[in-house]
């Protein structure tokens, strides 16, 4: 598909990932949402295959490859989930994948994307641009690119998460007033508003952003694309964009009801209150939402508040950090 995906595409790819993908839990966060004031639903995609959402979006694009692309393989840039994803789904639909990721990428997803049957290709961050390299590799080598937003089919497969969190949380007698979600690219974000606004009528969604990468947030006010400091940092490492894709961007600044954002410490705060209140190991990006409502970037007050966790890979130095803090909110 070249244009955006619709709420059809979002239902064809939860056909499609029906016993490949994890129909991951959708969890009560008592505790929290106590302390909140709210009934809150966190949707565990920490649980799904390579331990991101991302492989919802991977498999739905590659998956339908022709014969002729599945003999020639794709390639696909990354910060580290979407890497895990591509590499996945490619070695099981049985063509190769080359991820570009900045040298400077976490460990573990490395490993991981290697372990999963990816080969990976280093840049450096500060010289190169890895979506340059990438179109580059893919001239050279007849390989099919796999972007991790601007494409319809990955959007309408990362949707499916929302698709299904509607679904459980009927089942749990619950009908969202909120949907908070992490947003990088914007990808996660514009397939669940979609999934969201068609099942959830009356739903509000929002995307949360961390400090120093709030692109979306700054792009929706502005009416168009801008672009992160060059020396912006996070430890949020999943959700490091310069700017938001052209067809996320053009999702969200229509079906997105606000944007939220975050600082390290909320982050860090929440991956504790995430492991000791559900124990859910989730990494500093998939964290992101649950940091928004845990720091009280938003009034959820007497409301039904579902967040997604979007991402567990996580560096153990990270996550040890984040055992360490002191006291928050729900504590």
């Amino acid at each position: 598909m070249t244009s955006a995906p619709g709420f059809a595409d979002i239902q064809d790819a939860a056909r499609y990932l029906k016993g490949v993908a994890v129909h991951t839990p959708l969890l009560e966060a008592h505790a929290m949402g106590a302390a909140l004031g709210c009934r809150l639903l966190v949707k565990a995609e920490v649980l799904q295959r390579t331990g991101s959402f991302k492989f919802r979006g991977a498999y739905n694009r590659i998956g339908r490859l022709s014969a002729e692309e599945r003999a020639r393989g794709v390639v696909a840039y990354s910060s580290g989930n979407h890497a895990q994803g591509v590499a996945a789904a490619a070695t099981l639909v049985g063509t190769k994948s080359l991820i570009v990721m900045y040298s400077d990428a976490a460990a573990i997803k490395v490993a991981n994307t290697g372990v999963l049957g990816g080969e990976v290709l280093f840049c450096d961050r500060r010289n190169e641009n890895w979506e340059e390299v990438t179109a580059r590799l893919a001239a050279e080598r007849g390989l099919t690119p796999v972007t991790p937003c601007d494409d319809a089919h990955v959007i309408a497969g990362q949707g499916t998460v929302a698709l299904e969190l509607a679904a459980q949380a009927r089942d749990m007698g619950a009908v969202p007033d909120i949907l908070v979600v992490p947003c990088g690219g914007g990808g996660l974000t514009a397939g669940c508003a979609m999934a969201a606004k068609a099942l959830l009528p009356k739903v509000a969604v929002y995307g949360v952003e961390p400090a120093g990468f709030d692109d979306t947030a700054r792009s929706i006010s502005a009416g168009q694309r801008v672009v992160n400091g060059a020396d912006a940092a996070t430890i949020c490492d999943a959700l490091t964009v310069s700017t938001p894709a052209a067809m996320t961007f053009a999702i969200n600044r229509k079906l997105v009801d606000g944007m939220l954002t975050v600082s390290d410490p909320d982050v860090l705060a929440a991956m504790k209150r995430a492991f000791l209140d559900l124990k859910l190991v989730v990494e500093p990006g998939g964290a992101a939402a649950l940091a928004a409502l845990l720091a009280g970037k938003l009034d959820v007050r007497g409301k039904t508040v579902a967040v997604i966790c979007s991402g567990g890979n996580v560096d153990p130095a990270i996550f040890a950090r984040a055992l360490q803090v002191g006291p928050g909110k729900g504590e």
